[in-house]
């Protein structure tokens, strides 16, 4: 048994000797044992504390270990538990075992059988694990389809809008010679701010698919050549929206992955200026926090968002005002996963009809 974690033991018996014999066991052992005197008392002191395994007596008096097992398969979640019977109990052991007991012990008049509690203590435990993280594993996978089929249609989507205004564009530049100067060219900036939204979309394809899979190793980051890096990108939407932006002078440095917060900050700064006032007024700054992170923030003049719209928030490919502004609804998940990744975090405060500052944080330098 790994000594650096206690396993923590209910024992559900009526008999004292045979309590304190197996308390004597297992404690020799390095377990903590926790006894109940009878069936009642012991799903009370499991609903106050948290255990590892249970262990359970058959015959005890009020509830039956069976009526233990069945009062636990009402919930949703419980620890492995083994069932304790006496010689020649192998039909109630069978009885333990359809209604959900991981294992089950055979009492002998010798006590022999504490020499082998440990040994199925353990082997319970590793198939309980082993059960645990094939299911955190399904459950991963089936959000992963979910998160999938939700990221393939929304790309698909708004892919495809860009995709049409720039077909619109060049139809209408075939008949270029026919076309005033101060038209021509504002057909192909169009062209090209729609062909820089479409390239932000790809990239930000490649930061989700790195998040995933890329481990990396934290360097010293230059905050504010990060944020002229995501000003530079947002090139498209400072064009449309022409938004007031204040950068807070000498951001303090912080430790994370400057691709990654690129990413982070683009996402916030597209989301200001698109949910933003009009014209859309930005401040971009920093606080150093009591301990070991720093605190940045992108501060808008938007509608504000509600509580109900703020728990949303941070979910995967969820858009808050899709009729009202343009967007690929990635961004925000795609910023928790970042943070998760860089040991960091992110959070939103906002007030309706004043506005939101969403944060992000990193660690010191």
């Amino acid at each position: 048994m790994q000594e650096e974690k206690v396993v923590r033991l209910l024992y559900m018996e009526d008999d004292p000797g045979i309590a304190t014999l197996t308390r004597k066991a297992l404690e020799h052992e390095g377990y903590s044992l926790k006894i109940a005197m009878d069936g009642e008392s012991g799903l009370k002191l499991l609903k106050e504390s948290t255990y590892d395994i249970i262990m359970v007596d058959y015959r005890m008096p009020g509830m039956t270990g069976l009526e233990v097992l069945e009062e636990l398969t009402k919930e949703e979640e419980h620890p492995p538990v083994i069932m304790v019977t006496g010689g020649g109990s192998e039909k109630t052991a069978v009885q333990a075992m359809k209604l959900g007991a991981s294992d089950y012990i055979v009492k002998d008049i010798e006590a022999g059988y504490l020499e082998l509690v440990p040994l199925v203590i353990e082997q319970v435990l590793k198939r309980y694990r082993m059960a645990q993280e094939k299911k955190e594993a399904e459950e991963a996978k089936e959000q992963l389809i979910k998160e999938l089929d939700a990221f393939a249609y929304t790309v698909a989507h708004d892919l495809k809008t860009p995709l049409y205004s720039v077909q619109i564009n060049i139809d209408r530049l075939r008949d270029l010679r026919n076309l005033p100067i101060e038209e021509g060219e504002a057909l192909v900036n169009g062209v090209e701010d729609l062909l820089d939204k479409m390239n932000n979309i790809i990239e930000e394809l490649f930061v989700l698919s790195s998040v995933r899979s890329q481990e990396v190793e934290f360097e010293i980051l230059d905050m504010n050549e990060i944020v002229d890096e995501a000003m530079q990108r947002m090139g498209f939407f400072i064009n449309q929206y022409h938004p007031e932006i204040i950068v807070q002078p000498q951001l303090p440095d912080a430790l994370g992955h400057a691709p990654w917060v690129e990413e982070v900050l683009s996402n916030y700064i597209s989301n200001a200026i698109k949910y933003g006032g009009r014209p859309p007024q930005i401040e971009i700054g920093a606080t150093r926090e009591p301990g070991e992170y720093v605190r940045f923030w992108v501060k808008d003049n938007g509608k504000g968002l509600s509580e109900t719209e703020q728990k949303k928030l941070f979910v995967p490919f969820t858009r808050l005002d899709a009729l009202r502004a343009e967007g690929h609804g990635l961004g925000l998940s795609i910023v928790e996963r970042i943070m998760e990744k860089l040991d960091g975090k992110a959070g939103v405060e906002s007030e309706l009809g004043v506005g939101s500052v969403f944060s992000f944080y990193l660690l010191k330098a």
